[in-house]
């Protein structure tokens, strides 16, 4: 048996065959499941320990799938899923806003340890102006509601926080900067709830708002609807500095709806014909943000068909890839919108082969996330599909080459021992450089080792010792993964 830190010349061999696999099977790729929690019905009637097995349940279906990242909703509605001072327990955790888990657990703190140890990143994702869903939803005493009720509009039948009052935006900011102080999360995400979705015939009733601050702000009389931009702008910009400030290494990243603008509209939007947009209707900017670089990556809801008549698939995503400026581009994929499309002779097509080669084909494009998470557990087409071809092996995220790229020592101390690989982290001060999760490769006897062949990868989490068959011959190679996942160099061992 021999243990050797992996040579130059085993580089050239690894990196001068990276495409041996080729697009379908990316050493890098971003592998997202949404698991939202937004109406949950089930939680309410289960124990704590039965909620821990339906958490579980998923994540192990989501790392036999080989996804690489969990979008767990943890702020639905102005509430928490977590430990928080600043707002109440979620309804949807217990079935009464402001209770407790009985016994005690946090659900948060529980999935992203859960995630961790599966070698996947936990993105928390938070809605930032949602506080109710209906209007027969009993907020909890202590809800910031009863408190500041100016910072809150009714619309509807729902209630939101008021994004033109500054007292909202420091509100939401407040809450995020703490749960990023306190928790180990990969990154932050909002998806496409800025300013509510417009109501037929109904004004959003910031008037008020708009005539004590606009001014200020820098905006006409007649200027409501940049004044509205700003307000949305304020909070992306704010929040991404907070969250830099923190803990540098935590991505900030948007899923807004799949359409930004017309064409119709302004030359610059996409070949489509939906009813709402980003820009005009949901007041959120998010080509300049990606322009400022106060996002991290988009993930545009792409949910429709291939050829549908108002958001065609196909010009969408094309649209998306030419107007991303640098920032990781992933796909929001709806698993619902692959298969069973009824094309114009009536037949029912499966479009996944067609957007999957899309995705991959295309340079800008990072990966996918999926919606939902939770929904693959029944569609077994779409669940088949990725676990044996199109995420048939692991997968790591994509760099982040705006944050940073250095990647962190290498393991120390690798040995084999009675069926057992061990190895041992280095000391490390900077954070962005200290070991988060490992990658074990396996190659046969005589086969020149290729880290670039995801297929080689036989695990991937975090842990510092692996039972591994000993068959003679056979080359090991462990190498670790920072906070961005940057890789460092492998250490190798032959049995």
């Amino acid at each position: 048996m021999k243990t050797r830190v992996i040579m130059a010349l085993l580089l050239i061999f690894a990196f001068s065959s990276g495409g041996y696999l080729g697009a379908e099977n990316s050493k890098r790729e971003f592998r997202g499941a949404w698991f939202p929690t937004v109406v949950n019905t089930t939680w309410r009637s289960m124990t704590t320990q039965e909620i821990k097995e339906d958490i579980i349940f998923y994540l192990n279906l989501f790392k036999d799938l080989n996804m690489n990242a969990v979008i767990f909703q943890v702020r639905p509605q102005a509430d928490a899923l977590f430990e928080s001072k600043l707002e109440p327990w979620s309804r949807f955790l217990t079935g009464k806003q402001g209770a407790a888990p009985d016994p005690y657990f946090d659900p948060t703190l529980f999935i992203i340890e859960e995630c961790h140890k599966r070698g996947m990143e936990l993105h928390a994702w938070f809605n930032p102006y949602r506080v109710t869903s209906n209007s027969k939803e009993v907020l909890a005493q202590e809800h910031l509601f009863f408190k500041k009720p100016e910072l809150f509009i009714n619309y509807g039948d729902q209630i939101y926080f008021d994004p033109g009052n500054p007292g909202s935006r420091e509100h939401t900011i407040r809450v995020i900067k703490d749960f990023v102080s306190r928790y180990d999360a990969d990154a932050i995400h909002f998806d496409d709830y800025f300013y509510p979705y417009k109501l037929p015939y109904r004004e959003f009733g910031d008037q008020r708002s708009f005539e004590k601050f606009r001014e200020a702000d820098g905006f006409g009389e007649f200027d409501k609807d940049n004044w509205r931009r700003n307000n949305v702008n304020l909070l992306v910009k704010e929040l991404s500095e907070v969250i830099k400030s923190i803990k540098p290494w935590v991505k900030f990243g948007i899923s807004p709806f799949g359409v930004w603008r017309n064409k119709a509209v302004d030359p610059s939007g996409s070949d489509s014909h939906a009813l709402q947009t980003n820009y005009d209707d949901l007041y959120a900017n998010i080509l300049l943000w990606m322009q400022k670089g106060w996002i991290d990556y988009v993930a545009p809801q792409l949910y429709w068909e291939i050829g549908h008549s108002r958001a065609d698939y196909l010009p969408l995503i094309k649209w998306w890839s030419e107007n991303s400026f640098g920032v990781n581009l992933y796909i929001g994929q709806s698993i619902w919108s692959q298969i069973g499309i009824k094309n114009r002779y009536g037949d029912y097509v499966n479009q996944m082969h067609r957007k999957m080669k899309l995705v991959r084909e295309d340079k800008n494009i990072g990966g996918n996330i999926w919606w939902s998470g939770l929904g693959l557990s029944n569609l077994d087409s779409v669940r088949d599909s990725l676990m044996l071809e199109y995420q048939k092996y692991p997968s790591l995220v994509p760099l982040y080459s705006k944050i940073d790229t250095i990647p962190p020592k290498p393991v120390q101390d690798l040995t084999f021992k009675r069926g057992l690989l061990k190895w041992s982290s280095p000391t490390e001060e900077d954070p962005l450089n200290i070991h988060h999760l490992y990658v074990v490769y396996r190659f046969e006897r005589g086969e020149i080792p290729n880290l670039n062949r995801s297929d080689r990868i036989i695990e991937i989490g975090r842990f510092t010792s692996l039972k591994v068959s000993k068959r003679k011959g056979v080359t090991y190679a462990v190498t670790a993964l920072d906070r961005l996942q940057n890789e460092s160099d492998a250490v190798y061992i032959t049995l």
